[in-house]
């Protein structure tokens, strides 16, 4: 009898575990499905792919050297040897492009990445503590606002100088605004629900709760913004560099690329 309760019991959990696969795949096969319908999101994912892809197998994937000046062929039209041209230095277009992408999406990356960090830590300090913190934080979130993106980011770099490192501090810092509003909406929500009173109540640190219960419960808007602004610190990175304030020649990037063309 009791073998036949253990065998009973082994079953039920069987089924629960094979029901709970067969729901995951179902709900991973309609995303899926929904995605395929979705041409503009295919064609973009794609693009993003080969960018990534470029960016990641550049050393291998490029023809020539981004860096390698010959003058005896500079200025020349697509061809066979080269198929995106040459520049005035004789150096071939599409590696530099390749290499270019690697720079692109490793600044705006690092910068998405810190600015993420940064605005959440203050939009979770605001929201969590309140008071003098609240207003101190948003008041200066307020004034980076205020001011335009691309006028702040020609205002440090221009105070810290020219460089990759400089560009990706300066888009961090304009980026920082957007992430800490949404984490404070998100503090002020989800800290007056029971499952974070009955941590507070159990003796458990203000970071804990912050760390533990908080920030989980608020990744999905906070995923959302840094996949938005990833491509606004790529394109961000290309206009201080078209205007002579980025990333330093003859390193191969985008908006310097552009710039030079226009010669």
């Amino acid at each position: 009898m009791d073998n036949k309760v253990i065998e009973s019991s082994i079953d039920n959990v069987v089924v629960q575990v094979g029901t709970q696969k067969i729901k995951k795949r179902s709900q991973l096969a309609e995303v899926w499905r929904r995605f395929r319908r979705n041409k503009s999101a295919l064609v973009g994912m794609t693009m993003f792919l080969i960018l990534v892809f470029a960016a990641i197998f550049a050393d291998v994937i490029s023809p020539y050297d981004p860096l390698e000046q010959n003058y005896s062929i500079r200025l020349q039209p697509p061809s066979a040897e080269h198929w995106f041209g040459t520049d005035e230095l004789g150096r071939d277009i599409l590696s530099r492009i390749i290499y270019g992408a690697r720079i692109s999406l490793t600044v705006g990356l690092i910068a998405v990445s810190v600015s993420c960090a940064a605005g959440c830590a203050l939009g979770a300090i605001a929201g969590y503590y309140g008071g003098k913190f609240d207003n101190i934080i948003m008041r200066f979130i307020d004034i980076i606002m205020a001011i335009p993106a691309i006028l702040l980011n020609i205002s440090i770099v221009a105070a810290l100088g020219n460089g990759l490192q400089n560009v990706m501090i300066a888009i961090g810092i304009s980026s920082v605004a957007g992430y800490c509003r949404i984490m404070r909406a998100s503090v002020l929500s989800i800290k007056e629900q029971e499952f974070v009173e009955a941590s507070r109540a159990a003796g458990a640190s203000d970071f804990y709760i912050i760390m533990q219960h908080i920030l989980p419960n608020s990744l999905a808007p906070l995923i959302i913004q840094a996949t938005l602004r990833l491509g606004g610190a790529i394109l961000s990175c290309a206009s201080m560099s078209f205007i002579g304030l980025g990333i330093i020649p003859p390193t191969p990037e985008w908006g310097a690329m552009l710039s030079t063309g226009r010669d």
